[in-house]
């Protein structure tokens, strides 16, 4: 099978070309596209997924081939599965997102927030143009979309794809994982009520045999306060909830402490981010020798600083990443399962964010939700999950609404809808602030943002 990866030059790639290696089925992948803007960063790709070959392969089967190209088409041509994991204005864009909303006093995120919004605005019209392509030239292909805002894109890109395209993110299999773990349990021994949007989800239940034993993590003081959520969100708050909300929903529930936090750092997450990824590049550029190793270590590193400013204590300590946190990804499991299922008929339970339709009462039909589904051949299909009510329900509502508002001013290149979808994020206090946002936009992007009339 052919797998195309969009943004092939990234950071990431190798976790999925590892989760290939380890994959020996019959049916499996066997030649994998790298296509990317930028050359350069796709031949350091290309040599750090050469070395982790050698030193990874199962020894009963070849490792999939590996081809790089900038050329659009002529990696989609044919495809079985694309991947989407493109980053539209790099990490310019990204630092652009967080700077922006904090130059405002609001909450500078590259997903959550008036920087989701911003994000959105300038990926959703590349999205659907690679969308249309893919309609185009491989029309049978499943698309996997790990592009963020992963919930917005996947919604964006069934507009012209349908149900082929399925997003997916490693957040709530974290979460799970780790309650399940604090509980005793094996997640696959465990039935799991979890549902929302990307990025804003709650895990409400956790069943063995159909008794659900979350109550008693949540009872549980030290069992709760050890695992991420319980020191990330506190355990009262925690129990007050009576579920385990998806650890972006920080900024949501704390704020001011996160806009304290990232504002007192020297630089944001995107900055740290832009300086570390220009030394990796550049020393994989200029030496062939200890790629993977290069790779490996910068990896472990950037894990271990992963939403850095929500683990500040009050007394200025913060707490460090579980171990496994660090080592583990995630979303490459994820998707080497979900094209598993599709390609070979090997039923499985995932995480997804696919097509609503009657999954989550109160959100619309055609909205793209994250929910438990079974998936096999015939692709996934939601599992019953409880439903959201009360303050969760309006906040997935209201964040849902400006997804949308999104799509269309992206769509219909409207400065009036985008203005709208920030003035209406509940993470913006204001609709002079959202005008504000739009102009910082156009003046730092303009490339992105000028046609928006």
């Amino acid at each position: 099978m052919k797998l195309v990866i969009l943004g092939g030059g990234g950071f990431r790639v190798p976790l999925v070309h590892g989760a290939l290696l380890r994959d020996t089925a019959d049916r499996r992948v066997t030649e994998v596209v790298l296509h990317d803007t930028d050359p350069t960063r796709l031949e350091v790709m290309q040599r750090v997924l050469a070395a982790q070959a050698e030193s990874q392969s199962a020894p009963e089967v070849e490792p999939p081939t590996v081809t790089a190209t900038t050329d659009l088409d002529t990696a989609l041509a044919g495809a079985d599965f694309v991947f989407s994991a493109m980053r539209v204005g790099g990490l310019e864009g990204r630092t652009a997102d967080e700077r922006i909303a904090l130059d405002l006093g609001l909450l500078g995120q590259e997903t959550t927030g008036p920087g989701g919004v911003g994000y959105g605005l300038r990926t959703v019209p590349v999205a659907l143009d690679v969308a249309e392509r893919i309609r185009r030239l491989s029309p049978d292909a499943w698309v996997i979309n790990f592009t963020n805002p992963a919930g917005m894109v996947t919604q964006a890109m069934q507009t012209v794809l349908g149900d082929r395209v399925v997003g997916i993110c490693d957040s709530p299999l974290g979460l799970a994982k780790r309650a399940a773990g604090a509980l005793g349990h094996d997640l696959a021994d465990l039935e799991i009520d979890y549902a929302g949007l990307n990025h804003l989800g709650w895990l409400t239940g956790l069943r063995v045999d159909g008794r659900d034993v979350l109550p008693a993590l949540l009872a549980d003081e030290a069992a709760l306060g050890a695992i991420e959520e319980g020191q990330l969100f506190g355990t009262e708050w925690l129990r007050t909830l009576g579920s385990l909300p998806n650890e972006y929903l920080y900024y949501y529930y704390y704020t001011r402490d996160a806009i304290a936090q990232i504002m007192s750092a020297p630089r944001t997450r995107g900055e740290y981010l832009v300086a570390q990824q220009a030394d990796f590049y550049s020393a994989v550029a200029g030496s062939r020798d200890d790629a993977w190793q290069r790779w490996d270590a910068v990896r472990r590193e950037r894990n271990a600083t992963y939403m850095q400013e929500t683990r500040e204590a009050d007394d200025g300590e913060s707490h460090e990443r579980a171990e496994a946190d660090v080592e583990g990804g995630g979303y490459e499991g994820v998707a080497l399962a979900l094209m598993a299922a599709i390609a070979r008929d090997e039923p499985a339970r995932l995480i997804l964010n696919v097509r609503n339709g009657t999954a989550v009462s109160g959100l619309p039909a055609d909205a793209v939700v994250e929910v438990p589904c079974r998936v096999d051949a015939s692709g996934p299909v939601p599992l019953p999950v409880t439903g959201l009510a009360g303050h969760a329900l309006g906040l997935a509502q209201q964040v849902k609404a400006v997804d949308e508002l999104v799509i269309r001013a992206a769509v219909e290149r409207s400065g009036s809808l985008a203005v709208e979808a920030f003035a209406l994020h509940p993470l913006v206090d204001s609709v002079t602030v959202a005008r504000e946002l739009l102009d910082a936009y156009r003046t730092r992007l303009p490339a992105f943002y000028s046609g928006l009339r």
